[in-house]
């Protein structure tokens, strides 16, 4: 399937693209911003609305990703068999964890011992993936049953109390509920696990169910419909949810002073149910609203949402060599490399700049990847290996 045949396969191409630039503001800032490691960019106490905007904003980008990895698998599906779909997705979910563990661990670090593995959304959508594997045997009300299920009752756990140790508990902990748990290999070894697999699987399968949407013979007229409804359903259940102060999110929201900030700060660690309808809505509002605009802009963020697997892990190490040169260029030495309270590599906890520098990195590593992701694009419409289908 080539992402330019059609105005809708466009729209995936130009969301996924939006939601890649976005992203990349949220590593830029993890790697340059002055406070990235010694303040919560969301606490009403120390930030500023430029900040909270900026931490803010990327939220949306990995919801809508995983949400369109599933609606991609389906549409990849529709020209294999049942069989073939399944060790797709299997044998593509086992390459995606493997990346995850070697490629952006180290693009993120820049540590060739390995001493702190990073388990985030490549592990997440992965593991999902292989889930759908299984799954995509059963049907297609099965899949969306269990979408929802994961979604909507995955916030059950706030309110049950777990074993603080025990196998048992480290398989829940990293399926249902961290917040960024850390687990010893041995002494000098750890894995990080920030992403709880299930919640984003459920919002995966739910991608994966509104495919038939996007079929050649479905309306466009009505898929629009669906959409918008859809996310306005979305949004308004998040509305609601804040509102009453209950169910859906772990931080309860808390009028007053900050009252903005307090009401859009829901829990991505996990995501939930809260943050979904609140990211995912206008994602679906925008998808239907991609359907029939175009422009300069919507041309180029579509050149990055065609090759996302190849965006996503260059930008980590241009952003980490940009890093390193830095590095030095501000006085340190190589004694410095590794700060004992930094994962990163070259990264020491008082090291930054303003958002203005922030902003101009973020900006000029998005250009730099333009043309590299227009060749890559070209490439991948020009040839046929095998291996292009898993990048």
């Amino acid at each position: 399937m080539k992402a330019a045949t059609t105005n809708r396969i466009v729209s995936i191409d130009i969301l996924r693209g939006l939601v890649m630039v976005i992203m990349a503001l949220d590593h830029t800032r993890d790697f340059f911003h002055n406070t990235a490691m010694t303040a919560d960019p969301l606490d009403p106490a120390t930030t500023t609305p430029m900040l909270y905007f900026t931490r803010w904003i990327t939220h949306y980008c990995a919801p809508t990703f995983v949400f369109l990895s599933g609606l991609s698998a389906y549409l990849s599906s529709r020209s294999k068999s049942i069989n073939e779909a399944s060790s797709f997705l299997f044998k593509r979910g086992f390459w995606l964890i493997i990346v995850e563990v070697t490629l952006v661990t180290f693009g993120l670090t820049f540590n060739p011992f390995y001493n702190f593995v990073i388990l985030q959304v490549i592990w997440a959508i992965g593991f999902s993936m292989v889930l759908l594997g299984l799954f995509v045997r059963t049907s297609y009300k099965v899949i969306l049953a269990i979408g929802l299920l994961l979604v909507f009752a995955h916030n059950i756990f706030d309110y049950i109390t777990l074993p603080k140790t025990g196998v048992t508990t480290v398989i829940t902990t990293v399926l249902m509920t961290t917040r960024g748990a850390v687990f010893p290999i041995d002494k000098s070894h750890f894995i990080g696990a920030f992403y709880a697999v299930l919640p984003w699987t459920g919002l995966m399968f739910l991608g994966y169910s509104i495919g038939p949407w996007f079929k050649k013979d479905f309306s466009a007229e009505r898929r629009k419909k669906l959409l918008l409804i859809t996310g306005s359903a979305a949004i308004v259940l998040f509305i609601i949810l804040r509102f009453a102060r209950g169910y859906g999110d772990p931080g309860v929201w808390k009028p007053g002073e900050h009252s903005i900030f307090s009401f859009f700060d829901t829990s991505k660690y996990p995501p939930s149910l809260q943050y979904t309808c609140m990211t995912i809505g206008p994602s679906l509002l925008l998808l239907a609203f991609f359907e029939n605009f175009q422009s300069a802009f919507t041309r180029v963020v579509s050149v990055y949402g065609r090759v996302p697997f190849f965006y996503y892990i260059l930008h980590f190490y241009i952003l980490h060599i940009l890093l390193v040169i830095l590095f030095y260029a501000t006085g340190h030495t190589s004694a410095q490399i590794f700060d004992p309270q930094s994962i990163f590599a070259f990264r020491p906890v008082h090291f930054g700049y303003g958002l203005p520098v922030v902003y101009l990195i973020w900006l000029s590593v998005v250009a730099l990847l333009y043309l590299p992701s227009k060749w890559f694009n070209h490439y991948k419409m020009t040839h046929q290996q095998w291996w292009l289908s898993y990048l």
